[in-house]
């Protein structure tokens, strides 16, 4: 807390500096304002950063309402190549990144989905259903609303305008903030324009792409004399190849200490130290995983505008849109599972809410598999927009507007092999093992996994010991730490293809009127009609190799897969004690080799090795929504106690038609493969699911402002907005999951149902501020912001049957196992359950791949680990719908069952230095809710937490002169919480505080050619989430810094 205080009185003070430097500036603009009459000097057009500053102060100071607002430093030059990276500049706004870009908007709090993005006015529909393997799943599903800035380039764009206050002519949706992002068009010229520019992009955690990648963009604008016609043509096409090393935790199992009790994870002899309080919270978790990416991404926009004008009084405009991202990811993955059931040796920090292992030790008793799985992803964003408006001025007092448009968003997976997104290949090393049948778990070649946990990043060590009586200590000594395996230790499990797609598609049309009266008033008034509509598909489909136990190691063909190693690969971060080789491979060619070899793909009757995506979609939902609105808006300047003022009244009724339509296919039942490991059974008989829904709303405005003395405005809004739920929280159907053990052992399986009745968050907002224009281009500003917000969406769970689905867990086949497993003295924790039960399901045995027999039957029951692997290995355990009784599920919904109340303080401020060229800019914004996440809450209650909230910071030191353009930037933001309900246990995700520093240079060589090089992330800064503890991670990141050399040239 005493970085984030020194950073805000530092920002406080460079605001508080600048207002006395120039405060004879100040009286000598307000001197020198022209009133009515009077003869106005020839106003000198300018452009660069002072120019675009200026305007963008020009826009605030002029605005109705809290605005504010970013303009372009000239034709085809925006401050930042990625807008989003511009908009975190503006007090109030935040923005989370992707592989290091800025790509999802976060204002006063409140996270993407929950702000409106409109397009030259027009909404804008979105469709982002792959991350780029930004966390350890790899993607996001398409469930959201939230624009996806990453896919505009800026080169196109003259302003982006952020209205902060709801206002009665704007389409709702933004509870945080509408954006808007105006595109230039021709007869905003007074002269033809045309320009090209270029770059040359390195980003420094490139490994295996081009080290040099492009960015090119033109513009070209024409319009006659008379601004009859006109028309307006800008494209951009951008490369950037990048690397990326990380690591994460699956999940955090919270349990509460009981001593004595542990028997069910703990060895018995294990070494607890700092153990925790009785009845306390403690973490434990699944894995470490590390992964590394090779990313791709090509970016082309393009717009192309026609402006016609047969009329001195009517000016026509068509205009089309495009933009496309193509996305792809090489990712290696190495992972390190713990069983669960045998920890040896646990150092645990019960310094913070939930006690957490910085050590953990377990003890395997026998050979186990280590992971190596690789991953292909390929994903096609496209975004086509085309509109036409018409403006009609009426008479001198009265026009008209019609604008519609037809706009689609499509995020489609792209692998030309597969037709899916994404490919992933599991392999596994594996060492054979031999145990001594009458001493359980004394075998040979037998593994201790040593995690280490901090507030870096995390540390797997596996260690081999050889000989079976060998005592595991601590330290690894006596065994072979992280012994390297060869390509005759590994072997397949699984194969995975994903389908995921998002298409939204919104059709829109509004006519505006505007009415102005002799004394300064004005009446707005307008209908509008919008029709949306997005659809989400995703299917899996999955091919069992050598399964999770590697049933043939070294069938691998060597040419497949290349060493890897992890020496460098974070550079940030110690590795000491992680297993610095590993593998790679491509996970396409891997792919082809499993279907050549196994030849069961989709069908085991198919001998053809088809390889290609499932086309039985498991999910298809989509979600319509016909909305209807119509306002009208009042406003007018007067004076009030010889002070100008202005005032807008207004009010928007809006009324919402949703249909939510789901088709799915139907499950049989749950797979059991292993202690924990569960899948679904898919059927083949596929049910649709319909629910309808509507709402309406009377949304209500009001904005004052007052000069209250020369260049000192004052302002008061209240506003009333509404923001919907995502598209994943409005499906028909329910998604079964799978379940962390079994039933006898107190576990339910989940699944996540959807609620299409969810009303809209509705907001009730107060902002008051000050505003003090003391030069050209210089300003102080300090506001506060109240919200009031109903309907914010919780979760309830409630147990229950689906669709039959018989539970094989706790049927007789389960209890006659836990009987044999008492009666021979073993635990009857799930793996031992497990392995019983499918002993008994076969007891003539079997003889494995390596032509080792295993006997069946009770009687052979030994609680060995290489038991476990094997039966594991070869058996999957189905329901008996006949005998087993009902499975009871915990189902998660969203409700609305939540209020609360976010306020805050937004404090900024620009100025330049007279005639020095020297500027500073910067803003300081503070968010508070009332609402928090109690990190010492019980494991199975749904907490509601806003998400979002942190303050955050930008200071921007400038400099324009003498053809030089120099910014240096600092943008910070604090630690936020990002999610509430991660894993099985309801835990938080929290991003950690950030910061990064930016910087850009410019000269321009002459009238027509800049120059400019640009650095970004100059820290190479990190990114880390965590859990209920900053030593549980939930994802690191080592991040780099990228750079580009440009030119500009201007016809």
């Amino acid at each position: 807390m005493m970085r984030n205080n020194r950073l805000a009185i530092a920002i406080a003070a460079a605001l508080a500096s600048v207002a006395p430097l120039h405060g004879a500036n100040a009286q000598q603009a307000a001197a020198g304002a022209s009133t009515p009459g009077q003869t106005e000097l020839e106003e000198v057009v300018v452009t660069g950063m002072r120019a675009s500053l200026e305007t963008s102060m020009d826009m605030k100071r002029d605005a109705i309402g809290v605005v504010d607002a970013i303009s372009a430093e000239d034709i085809g030059k925006f401050p930042d190549s990625n807008l989003s990276e511009s908009l975190q500049r503006i007090t109030g706004i935040s923005i989370d990144r992707r592989n290091g870009e800025g790509a999802l908007v976060t204002a006063r709090g409140f996270g993407a989905q929950y702000n409106m993005v409109t397009l030259n006015g027009r909404t804008m529909p979105a469709a982002d259903a792959f991350a780029g393997g930004n966390s350890g799943d790899g993607g996001v599903a398409g469930q959201s609303r939230a624009f996806n800035f990453a896919n505009l380039a800026s080169e196109s764009i003259s302003a982006i305008e952020v209205y902060k206050t709801g206002r009665a002519d704007q389409a709702t949706g933004g509870i945080g903030a509408t954006l808007n992002v105006r595109t230039a068009r021709p007869f905003d010229s007074d002269e033809p324009v045309m320009n090209v520019g270029v770059k040359a992009v390195t980003d420094t955690t490139n490994r295996v792409g081009d080290d040099i990648t492009p960015e090119v963009s033109g513009i070209f604008s024409f319009a006659n004399d008379d601004k009859t016609w006109g028309v307006g043509l800008s494209a951009s096409y951008q490369k950037r190849d990048s690397g990326s090393s990380s690591s994460t935790v699956n999940d955090w199992n919270i349990r509460n200490w009981t001593p004595g009790a542990q028997t069910t994870n703990f060895a018995p002899n294990a070494v607890i130290l700092n153990a925790p309080a009785e009845g306390a919270l403690y973490a434990i978790p699944n894995d470490i995983r590390y992964h590394f990416s090779d990313r791709e991404r090509e970016r082309t926009n393009a717009q192309l505008t026609v402006q016609f004008a047969p009329t001195d009084t009517l000016t026509l405009t068509a205009d089309y849109t495009y933009a496309e991202t193509d996305l792809t990811e090489d990712r290696g993955d190495q992972t390190l599972w713990m069983n669960a059931n045998r920890y040896s040796l646990v150092d645990f920090d019960t310094g913070h809410a939930v006690a957490t292992p910085l050590l953990l030790q377990e003890d395997e008793g026998t050979a186990k598999d280590f992971g190596f799985e690789q991953q292909h992803r390929e994903q096609r964003n496209e975004l086509k927009s085309i509109g036409f408006n018409a403006e009609w001025h009426v008479t001198d007092n009265f026009s008209l507007a019609l604008d519609v448009h037809d706009s689609t968003a499509e995020s489609l997976p792209d692998d030309p092999m597969t037709g899916g997104g994404e490919t992933l290949f599991s392999f596994a090393a594996r060492v054979p093992s031999t145990c001594d049948a009458a001493v359980t778990n004394l075998c040979t070649n037998r593994f201790v996994q040593t995690f280490r946990f901090n507030d870096g990043l995390p540390i797997a060590q596996r260690t081999l010991y050889r000989d079976p009586t060998t005592t595991a200590p601590t330290n690894g000594v006596g065994g072979d730490p992280n012994y390297a395996f060869t390509n005759a230790d590994l072997g397949s499990q699984y194969l995975r293809i994903n389908y995921q797609e998002q298409v939204s598609d919104i059709t829109q049309a509004r006519i505006d009127g505007n009415l102005k009266f002799e004394n300064d008033s004005r009446v707005q008034f307008g209908v509008e009609t919008r029709a949306m509509e997005s659809r989400q598909r995703a299917s899996n489909a999955q091919m069992t190799l050598g399964d999770w136990g590697v049933a043939r190691p070294g069938e691998l063909p060597a040419n497949l897969l290349q060493p890897f190693s992890l020496v460098g690969q974070f550079e940030d971060f110690s590795t000491t004690g992680a297993p610095l080789a590993g593998w790679k491979g491509n996970a396409n060619a891997l792919a082809q080799w499993a279907v050549d070899t196994y030849r069961n793909w989709r069908d085991p009757t198919n001998t053809t090795g088809v390889l290609g995506y499932n086309p039985a979609f498991e999910q298809d939902h989509t979600v319509s929504e016909d909305t209807v609105s119509a306002y009208v808006q009042y406003g007018m300047n007067f004076d009030l106690f010889s002070r100008n003022a202005n005032l807008l009244l207004g009010v928007r009724y809006e009324k919402t038609d949703l249909e939510a339509v789901s088709n799915q296919i139907v499950p049989l039942g749950l797979i059991w493969q292993d202690n924990n490991d569960f899948s679904e059974q898919q059927g083949t008989g596929m049910s649709q699911v319909k629910q309808e829904n509507d709402y309406d709303y009377v949304l209500p405005n009001l904005d004052f402002d007052i000069e209250v003395v020369d260049n000192v405005k004052a302002r008061f809004s209240y506003s009333k907005t509404i923001a919907r739920a995502q598209y994943n929280q409005l499906r028909a159907a329910v998604d079964v999951g799978g379940s962390q053990g079994s039933s006898l052992n107190g576990f339910n399986p989940t699944a996540n149902a959807a609620n299409p009745l969810l009303e809209p968050l509705e907001s009730d907002n107060i902002d008051l501020s000050v505003e003090w224009y003391f030069g050209d281009a210089s300003y102080l500003s300090a506001g506060f912001f109240h919200k009031k917000v109903a309907n914010f969406i919780g979760n309830e769970v409630v147990t229950e049957g689906l669709f039959g689905i018989t539970d094989q867990t706790s049927g007789p086949r389960a209890q006659a196992a836990v009987a044999a497993l008492q009666a021979g003295g073993y635990s009857t924790d799930d793996t031992n359950l497990f392995v019983m039960m499918a002993m008994m399901s076969r007891p003539e045995g079997f003889t494995d791949d390596n032509d080792v027999r295993w006997e069946g039957g009770a009687g052979a029951f030994n609680g060995s680990e290489a038991q476990h692997l094997a039966w594991a290995t070869e058996v999957d355990l189905l329901s008996d719908p006949a005998s087993d009784p009902e499975y009871q599920f915990d189902i998660t919904r969203p409700v609305n069952n939540k209020d609360a109340k976010i306020h805050g303080w937004e404090l900024g401020g620009q100025h330049f230095f007279g005639q020095t060229g020297f500027g500073i800019q910067a803003n300081y914004t503070i968010v508070k809710g009332d609402v928090s996440f109690n990190d010492a809450g019980a494991q199975d209650l749904n907490q509601f937490a806003l998400l979002g909230l942190s303050d955050s910071a930008n200071l921007i030191l400038m400099y324009e002169n003498y053809g030089f353009q120099v910014r240096l930037a600092y943008n910070w933001r604090d630690e936020f919480l990002q999610n509430t309900n991660r894993g099985n246990d309801h835990n938080p995700e929290y991003v950690e505080e950030y910061y990064q520093v930016d910087l850009s240079v410019g000269y321009e060589v002459n009238e027509n050619l800049t120059l400019s090089l640009e650095g970004l992330n100059l820290t190479e800064e990190d990114v880390r989430w965590h859990g209920r503890s900053i030593n549980q991670p939930w994802y690191v990141e080592d991040q780099g810094a990228r750079y580009a050399l440009g030119a500009r040239y201007k016809f």
